[in-house]
């Protein structure tokens, strides 16, 4: 039953291009890239794109494409994702919550369930792109897209300047080449502000800690 499953699911999202947007650490803002990758890809380059928000203790994505307060809704005997744009829509555990402050109080089977849910029983259409935004981490959530999607086609690790933050996307990036999914890049987040009334770039934190990982780990 689980090989027929998988078998529907790849067949389901054939010739959609999967990128899965992750980090080794939480609150590096890889949601918000994840965000803008999907705005991106949707408005400039006019591709019809799917965001599957896989972040199940902290569904973020809605609130940061303001449909926070919408709800998804069954048409024909399939869940119909949120409409953000004409080619632009998104799945979340958070359009199921009764509110916002819901927590989610799940073990790994429930949360492997639901992902094979976002999959399979979503009326995604034939999207050019799905977004994949994972919490932090190399638990079950980013374990389960790897193997239920494959062939996932790349994936994009998120980090901030601070070495913690470095250490944990190199773990990040030898999870995604254990599962043998590409790593397209590593987007160094935070790395300064723009002063509002010079223009002049402030770097709070030390910078180009993303660019030296990438050189070291081949990214």
């Amino acid at each position: 039953m689980e090989q027929m499953n998988l078998n529907v699911q790849k067949e389901r999202l054939k010739g959609t291009k999967k990128i899965m947007v992750f980090s080794g650490k939480g609150g590096v803002g890889k949601s918000t890239i994840a965000v803008n990758l999907a705005y991106a890809l949707a408005i400039e380059k006019d591709k019809d794109v799917g965001v599957m928000d896989v972040d199940i203790h902290g569904p973020n994505v809605p609130k940061l494409l303001g449909v926070e307060n919408e709800r998804m809704i069954s048409m024909g005997g399939k869940i119909q994702p949120v409409k953000v744009l004409d080619n632009l829509k998104v799945v979340s555990i958070g359009f199921l919550l009764e509110n916002q402050d819901t927590a989610v109080i799940w073990r790994g089977p429930l949360k492997i369930k639901i992902i094979r849910q976002f999959a399979d029983e979503i009326e995604w259409g034939k999207p050019d792109y799905m977004i994949i935004d994972l919490p932090p981490g190399t638990g079950d959530e980013p374990l389960s897209i790897a193997q239920e999607l494959q062939p996932v086609d790349g994936a994009i690790v998120v980090t901030t300047p601070q070495d913690l933050s470095l250490l944990d996307s190199r773990k990040a990036v030898d999870f995604a080449r254990k599962l043998e999914v590409p790593v397209l890049g590593i987007v160094e987040n935070m790395s300064g502000l723009r002063c509002p009334h010079c223009g002049k770039m402030i770097e709070i934190f030390k910078v180009g800690g993303g660019e030296r990982a990438a050189k070291e780990l081949g990214v």
